[in-house]
């Protein structure tokens, strides 16, 4: 594969927001592979990395999603709670070590053997966030707490045990919108047999 020969100089930046998490504007001198510059202005939404996992009871043949609200999702007019696979920031630990973490704070599972599948930035258009995926098999005797999010962090998250093709239904019914569960959701339809 070919490098472009495209270069790129950040000639400007601007911290547009620093809230909750930072949006920063920036102006770019960007020679294209013709050898034409362009100023162009850009905006890049700084999110820290995150990791996401698919919690599948192969003898059930059930996956475990959380449903919770979602604001983006909310004011684009769309149904504003999503069912997604469980996941969060890694908040500064190593990506296995936040997922654990975030499968056991949402769903009340406790995960034994957990495999990482790939990484993933989730719009690289825009947003800084890289995403891990994970999956794990669990089983009934893995659930030890009622999960449903932290109370300090004022999470009110649902937890749904949903029949695998039942699954796939939901995201053809436009149910499930979320793309890291619909991944995730592809990702065991093509590995089934592997993941006993």
């Amino acid at each position: 594969m070919t490098q472009s020969k495209a270069k790129v100089e950040i000639v400007g930046k601007e911290i547009l927001s620093d809230g909750w998490t930072k949006l920063t504007g920036y102006q770019l001198n960007y020679t294209d592979r013709n050898g034409v510059t362009h100023c162009l202005p850009r905006e890049v939404y700084h999110r820290t990395p995150a990791a996401c996992i698919l919690l599948y009871d192969p003898k059930r043949d059930v996956v475990v999603l959380v449903k919770q609200f979602r604001l983006p999702a909310y004011v684009n007019g769309d149904p504003a709670w999503m069912i997604e696979v469980p996941a969060g920031l890694l908040d500064g630990d190593e990506p296995e070590a936040a997922i654990r973490r975030e499968a056991m704070e949402e769903t009340g599972y406790t995960v034994r053997d957990v495999r990482f599948l790939f990484k993933s930035y989730t719009a690289p258009g825009s947003i800084t966030e890289v995403v891990h995926f994970f999956a794990a098999t669990i089983d009934t005797g893995d659930r030890t707490s009622d999960g449903g999010g932290l109370a300090e962090e004022h999470e009110d998250i649902e937890v749904l045990e949903v029949p695998l093709q039942e699954a796939f239904v939901m995201v053809e019914r436009g149910e499930i919108i979320d793309l890291k569960t619909i991944t995730l959701l592809q990702w065991v339809l093509l590995n089934k047999g592997e993941v006993r």
